[in-house]
């Protein structure tokens, strides 16, 4: 019964977010130290998921979620530097590492899984050559490893998850020239382009500002004057793409590698050898970067659990912030007069997960619309979802939802 399920309904007000005065949204590309630290993290979990399944049947306890990347050293240079000094990935936190006897090899399933999204997603980084891996894994603690032995599915943590639906017009543009930057159609036409991208962007009413940061990569650049010729070109097509997307605002403004100087030469000018600040200035964290809808937008609710690499079928700091996400997204597709909705889920830990302790929808209905009009189909989304959570979980295991 949903009433179980201490499912709330409320108006959350007038104004959505997209029609307020100011939006700042920010987005961390695949090469940011953060996002390599979140998708690695999740990388090794998803491994050690099938692992753990194929070795015993089951998924056992662990969260690979205290990861930190350390920053190498590089020596840039037009035309091509060096690596000086390796990248570090620590590993940590807790996995199963035995389970009746069986021996589960959990430092080499994570950098296995680490090696092969590093090949898989940073053009320039070989894991053998430019990678130093530290496992500090450690077992569980016997009170949460327990809760995987238990037949009722309890949460590991009292927690809250967070999502929200629509995406704003400015959200969409934001993901949108982050992925057209790491696009594989425009590392063909800009290789010097790295993989290390942030997009920051400034929404006043219908004028947007977006501050971009790019890594560019040494070896294609031969001297400074190629640098902001090739910095120019590089902003030119973003501006045509961004103007092909047929976006609702009068004046789109981007501004590229603002701590570029034209007057100190190859001195005052971005670049690495590898195409990523990680290589010699930025660590990185798993959570410090994108929330799992892979934005940081501020004018949104926001949960400041770092959901890669926590356990799948347990830890409601990743599935109940994945599946508020994709509850909030199926009930504005479903139901009509809905102009913006934010879910809230809140755990109890060792209670069933698909028992919160509240299910709150804050909803912002259309002209016309009554919070009572769409009161009991909003609660038979939420319901259901939560009914097939198991069939969610398992879902969240295989990595068939993005989370960074």
């Amino acid at each position: 019964m949903s009433i179980a399920r201490n499912i709330i309904v409320e108006r959350a007000g007038d104004t959505q977010v997209g029609a307020r005065r100011v939006e700042l949204i920010e987005r961390k590309g695949k090469g940011h130290p953060d996002t390599i630290c979140d998708s690695v993290m999740e990388a090794v979990c998803i491994s050690l998921c099938r692992e753990y399944r194929g070795l015993t049947g089951h998924i056992l306890h662990h969260n690979i979620d205290k990861g930190l990347l350390v920053a190498g050293r590089s020596a840039v240079q037009p035309g091509g530097g060096k690596i000086l000094e390796p990248m570090k990935i620590i590993f940590g936190d807790r996995a199963t590492c035995e389970y009746h006897g069986i021996k589960i090899p959990v430092a080499e399933i994570a950098e296995e899984a680490a090696s092969r999204w590093l090949k898989e997603n940073l053009r320039f980084v070989d894991p053998g050559l430019h990678i130093l891996f530290q496992n500090e894994i450690k077992p569980g603690s016997a009170e949460l490893t327990d809760l995987f032995s238990r037949s009722v599915v309890g949460a590991n943590d009292t927690s809250v998850g967070v999502g929200y639906a629509p995406l704003s017009s400015a959200e969409s543009l934001v993901l949108a020239v982050e992925k057209e930057l790491n696009s594989p159609s425009f590392k063909l036409a800009f290789p010097e382009t790295g993989e290390d991208v942030k997009v920051m962007a400034f929404r006043d009413r219908d004028s947007v500002t977006l501050t971009i940061a790019v890594a560019f990569v040494d070896r294609f650049i031969a001297d400074a004057a190629t640098y902001f010729k090739r910095k120019e070109a590089v902003r030119e097509a973003l501006l045509a793409f961004v103007a092909a997307q047929g976006h609702p605002f009068a004046k789109i403004t981007i501004e590229l590698n603002m701590l570029d100087d034209h007057t100190r030469g190859e001195g005052g000018i971005y670049l690495t050898v590898l195409g990523t600040s990680a290589e010699g200035a930025d660590g990185g964290e798993v959570g410090r970067g994108n929330r799992v809808n892979g934005l940081i937008s501020f004018q949104r609710p926001l949960s400041l659990e770092a959901a890669a690499g926590k356990n799948p079928v347990r830890h409601v700091g990743k599935i109940y912030n994945v599946l508020a996400r994709e509850c909030a997204g199926r009930i504005y597709r479903e139901i009509e007069g809905i102009e913006e909705v934010s879910l809230f889920l809140c755990s109890q830990i060792g209670q069933p997960i698909d028992r919160p302790l509240s299910a709150s929808a804050h909803i912002i209905p259309a002209d016309g619309v009554t919070i009572e009009d769409i009161r009991e189909p909003v609660t038979a989304i939420i319901d259901s979802e939560l009914a097939s959570i198991n069939h969610f979980t398992e879902r969240l295991a295989r990595g068939e939802f993005g989370i960074c």
